[in-house]
């Protein structure tokens, strides 16, 4: 019996092959057809106005961060549920980053929480789609709004996902994604910054560009200094491909969650709630187990039986780093890192075989 993966590529080598002997064959491995291609289908999805791309979500959240300006003894506040990255990009500018908790039940930044820790050191706020959820993404942007602050989506997991019948990419004041193998598009790694301002465009053209302007006599005029975190093209052309089925893939993965729903909530999973007004890519589906399950056990002893599961993602106050340094550990992110379990989701899975596997260990846990 084969083991069953968390997650499989919707991207087979037949439907790049051509293209990429293409690609060899031009020797345009970088800013090529494809790079100026998926940035426009980018925009045209999405409904923003201007997209980059980069080598990763985290190199697009640290050029956002570089944008706004962020500086030493600044506060960015962050959801504290989600990778590192998102503290990280704040830490690295010698900026503080403040944890804001998050629902138990959508697993994203609640508002009252977020109120309550803006001060007048609080330059920014990183709004995490959890899992792919926008749920409260257009709540916080009016509570940013308010107070005069620029709203980051960390949408690392959320392209496909909608709030109101808006795409991520085009609520938030600038959006990052990402390409990770994890992700709905995968393009081996790389990222993207999607904004509607005119202005920070312009910004991230010349910086992104390694500060190149247009030409001087036969060579390039250097305006400012910049960065080279550019996609390649034959990672673009990846993109391109998934994108243009990312509508099917959603589609497909609210099914897939709506089998693990009928055949779990009954047996105590509580499933990663989101608004009725989104609509979630399921880039991960997340479970939190039943009161008084072991939720590292069933992760070890579904591996044990070739299936593959994982937790939902980290409490970023609680990692050793983030706690030693500013003593912060929001309760609500803390139980989600200690309880959330993430199960396989793609075409094909065999989520019935899941489902019996969990059964029988849940009988051996009593």
């Amino acid at each position: 019996m084969s083991d069953i993966r968390l997650i499989k590529p919707y991207l087979s080598f037949d439907e790049v092959e051509t293209e990429f002997r293409d690609v060899f064959e031009t020797g345009m491995f970088t800013r090529g057809k494809h790079v100026d291609a998926f940035r426009q289908e980018l925009t045209a999805y999405t409904g923003a106005k201007h997209a980059f791309l980069t080598t990763s979500a985290t190199t697009a959240l640290w050029t956002c961060m570089k944008l706004l300006g962020i500086k030493a003894d600044d506060e960015v506040i962050v959801s504290d549920f989600s990778w590192p990255a998102t503290a990280n990009v704040v830490e690295d500018l010698g900026a503080r980053p403040v944890f804001a908790d998050v629902s138990l039940d959508t697993f994203n930044m609640l508002p009252a929480d977020l109120e309550k820790k803006i001060t007048a050191r609080t330059k920014a706020v990183i709004f995490v789609d959890a899992l792919g959820n926008p749920t409260g993404l257009s709540e916080i942007k009016k509570i940013c709004e308010r107070h005069g602050l620029p709203l980051v989506e960390d949408a690392a997991c959320a392209i496909g996902s909608s709030e109101f019948g808006r795409r991520c990419g085009s609520i938030a004041d600038i959006t990052c994604f990402s390409f990770h193998p994890r992700k709905l598009i995968n393009t081996g790694e790389g990222g993207a910054i999607l904004t509607d301002r005119d202005d920070w465009a312009k910004w991230l053209e010349i910086k992104l560009g390694a500060g190149v302007s247009g030409m001087k006599g036969p060579g390039a005029d250097f305006v400012d200094f910049g960065y080279n975190f550019r996609l390649p093209e034959m990672a673009a052309l990846m993109g391109r491909k998934q994108l243009a089925k990312l509508e099917s893939i959603v589609d497909e993965r609210n099914e897939i969650r709506a089998m693990y729903v009928a055949a779990l909530e009954p047996r105590g999973y509580a499933v990663q709630a989101s608004g009725h007004e989104v609509r979630h890519n399921i880039q991960s589906l997340v479970f939190r187990v039943p009161v008084g399950s072991d939720r590292n056990a069933m992760i070890r002893e579904l591996k044990a039986v070739g299936i593959e599961s994982t937790i939902g993602t980290y409490a970023l106050g609680s990692t050793t780093y983030y706690r030693n340094k500013y003593h912060q550990a929001p309760s609500n992110s803390e139980c989600l890192f200690e309880t959330a379990l993430t199960l396989p989701c793609y075409r094909g899975v065999d989520v019935q075989r899941v489902v019996q596997a969990m059964a029988t260990i849940e009988l051996h846990q009593l």
